[in-house]
């Protein structure tokens, strides 16, 4: 997925000592594959301390949600149908992840073809969790549950202000015309969705019935779908087994065009031409690529659509229905790799998923590694290879911030109870991740060998979650001569330390087949590091006009990791380009804002302001308040913040107020106004200090980013 990411570390993570050691595995969770340490080899219980359920007590065949959708109060009401086969005697107590913003109303227990004609009412209590969820613990009839044998819960319920669910008011919509609700269950939001077991090791199939007011088009992640226009009502099918953080719901005023055999693009009516436009033939393309290296497509459908700048992250690969932000159209490049990873994800995190969130590399590190693949077929080696740069340039960058030994920059991470899985997003689930895939690559001696590898991988382990002693067992089992060969104990090298180690990737591929399109970037920002006065007769021969957006974006965040920069070099770059940026994309505006930003050139101030003013989403306005907040500019931040609030989501609009003013935290979704209504500060003065430039040096140290670092990265989620 593609997902904003956070710089500061959590306090309460820690790493895990050494590779998983053996044991038993648990319901929903792959079976161990014929490789060392052999068929048979016990394993330790699954614990997901994510998790308030008993998820490794029951199989779940299936569940079903009935869901009325009342976009006048903003709630979900219906029910939830468990279908659950204990697995063991002796079960007394179902325990599933809720949330406190769900108001249970009932809970009853049905036998199938046990002659039992009425539902049996069930006792239940609910149990403080963490903050991000509480425990729902219901107390089953002992004689109805036997091992083996089908029960079947059922809860009615309504959803309020979870984090989860995100109403939007027309305002917020890009149409402005009608309101629109989406969801977002990733990493342990679904639980605020629907009572379930919340974690990745446990996967089902589904089916739903959403009923919906007239005009309102409902959409989710699902094989199969239809719609009876007298009712109103739309039936969702889900033929294959999905962990619960992949369910996920959109409903408003949404229509779409076909885009190919598969693939339909949906959005608002005043986006759709323009997704459409940008997409073209180009998804159907994408999967003919991804299935010659990974195996046929498991999904059917490949649906894309497009949602409003409130939306939370760039991009989220719900199966058979990604959702991405439509801010992204404004760059074709940073869409098509966008759209990519979460196509990649069709094979590498949905069809196999990461059992815990501790080891979410699993499906992120392979899903960027299998990206890069699919770029490299479509587009070239130099082409993947600038993208790369630019991503591993923010890995190092966010190294330089959290220092090499923070124990966010382990791929196999153990976080405590009470950690929200969601903060541990970081570049090193992504990029360090790429690395290790990219190594294991390498020892193979040929890429081709490694896609047959992926594609029997996918084969062997597809619809079950893995650990990564799986991978690393089935990798080592696949090539038998690189097991006798020690090459997991090699030296420096070791397996264990690239999943249990702190600091950078011990291996990074060979990105010279992009130097091409990198080394005159290089070339141009040594020139303007080297001189004070650059020679413009110079300058002339770098024509950025034709440079791609990477090449721009790889560019501006070099020359940010050297802010700040002497005003007259600012004085410079701005005559020299921002004329230029102004009429290019977002990804190259932001960049230039936060240089603008971290070296107070006041000539440039109001391109900072029209920018915030139009864009609205979080991957967009964040970097740059921090920016501002962090250096002398904050009365501009507070000043632009009073003015744009109202255009901003209540979500947004907390955290942009913690940032301004200071606040404690707020509650994870709250969907009322909550607008400020203390007076706006004064304008500052919009004559620069003397001297003008050093004014936010420390705020690139101390944990600003470039916004590459925060929006993404892919960041898929």
């Amino acid at each position: 997925m593609m997902a904003e990411l956070h710089q500061t570390p959590t306090s309460l993570c820690c790493c895990r000592k050494s590779l998983p050691i053996s044991g038993a595995r648990c319901v929903g969770y792959s079976t161990w594959p014929s490789a060392a340490p052999g068929p048979g080899s016990p394993r330790c219980p699954l614990v997901d301390v994510a998790s308030a359920s008993n998820f490794s007590c029951f199989q779940l065949r299936h569940f079903h949600l009935d869901l009325r959708l009342n976009f006048a109060v903003k709630e979900m009401s219906g029910w939830l149908v468990l279908d659950l086969i204990p697995v063991q005697a002796g079960i007394h107590t179902l325990v599933l992840d809720s949330h406190p913003s769900l108001l249970i109303h009932s809970i009853d227990c049905k036998v199938p073809g046990a002659g039992q004609e009425e539902p049996v009412s069930l006792t239940y209590r609910i149990d403080p969790f963490t903050d991000y969820g509480s425990s729902l613990n219901i107390s089953l009839p002992t004689a109805a549950v036997k091992p083996g044998r089908l029960i079947q819960i059922t809860i009615r319920y309504i959803t309020t202000d979870g984090p989860a669910i995100w109403w939007l008011d027309s305002e917020l919509t890009c149409g402005q015309s009608r309101p629109l609700v989406f969801t977002q269950g990733h990493s342990v939001c679904n639980r605020s969705f629907f009572p379930c077991f919340d974690t990745p090791a446990v996967k089902s199939t589904y089916t739903a019935t959403v009923r919906v007011p007239d005009g309102v088009t409902v959409l989710m992640s699902a094989s199969r779908s239809s719609y009876s226009k007298q009712d109103r009502v739309f039936q969702f099918s889900m033929e294959f087994p999905v962990p619960s953080y992949l369910v996920a719901l959109v409903a408003g005023e949404l229509q779409h065009v076909d885009v190919g055999p598969r693939s339909r693009v949906w959005a608002e009516p005043c986006l759709l031409s323009c997704a459409v436009k940008k997409l073209g033939g180009s998804v159907e393309r994408w999967l003919g690529v991804a299935e010659e290296l990974f195996g046929p497509y498991l999904w059917g459908r490949c649906d894309i659509v497009f949602l409003p700048p409130s939306f939370p992250i760039v991009a989220m690969e719900n199966p058979c229905l990604t959702f991405i932000i439509a801010s992204i159209l404004e760059s074709s490049e940073f869409l098509l790799i966008d759209v990519i990873h979460e196509i990649a994800h069709g094979w590498f995190g949905n069809a196999v998923t990461n059992a815990t969130w501790e080891e979410m590399w699993l499906s992120e590190g392979l899903a960027t590694y299998a990206q890069r693949r699919i770029t490299t077929e479509a587009y070239g080696e130099a082409f993947t290879c600038l993208e790369t740069v630019v991503r591993l340039d923010a890995l190092h960058r966010q190294l330089r911030l959290l220092g090499d030994n923070n124990p966010m920059s382990k791929l196999q991470v153990k976080f405590e109870p009470g950690v929200n899985p969601s903060t541990l997003m970081n570049l090193f689930t992504y990029e360090k991740g790429f690395c290790f895939v990219s190594y294991l690559s390498q020892l193979c001696g040929d890429v081709r060998r490694f896609d047959c590898f992926l594609r029997d991988y996918i084969s062997q382990f597809k619809f079950k979650s893995v650990v990564a002693q799986d991978l690393i067992d089935y990798f080592l089992g696949y090539f038998p001569e690189l097991q006798g060969a020690a090459v997991a104990q090699k030296e420096g090298l070791e397996f264990e330390r690239w999943l249990s180690g702190c600091g950078p990737p011990l291996y990074e591929p060979d990105l010279s087949a992009g130097g091409t399109l990198i080394q005159p970037v290089q070339d141009l920002c040594d020139l303007w590091r080297s001189i004070e006065s650059p020679d413009l007769q110079t300058l002339t021969t770098f024509d950025l006009s034709a440079w791609s957006t990477f090449q721009i974006v790889l560019f501006l965040d070099r020359m940010l990791d050297h802010s700040p920069l002497p005003h007259d070099v600012m004085v410079s770059l701005s005559g020299c380009y921002s004329t230029l940026f102004d009429g290019l994309n977002a990804e190259v505006q932001i960049r230039w804002l936060q240089m603008v930003v971290r070296n107070t050139f006041y000539p440039d101030l109001p391109r900072v302001r029209a920018f915030l003013h139009k864009h609205t989403s979080r991957m967009y306005t964040l970097p740059l308040y921090e920016d501002l907040v962090a250096g002398v500019m904050k009365c501009v931040a507070v000043e632009i913040f009073y003015q744009t609030q109202r255009r901003l989501h209540p979500n947004l609009r907390r955290t942009l107020q913690q940032i301004l003013f200071q606040t404690s935290s707020a509650p994870a979704n709250q969907n009322g106004p909550a607008l400020s209504t203390l007076p706006p500060s004064p304008s500052p003065s919009t004559q620069p200090p003397q001297p003008a430039a050093t004014a936010t040096a420390s705020a690139a140290a101390a944990g600003t980013t470039t916004a590459i670092a925060l929006r993404d990265v892919n960041v898929s989620a």
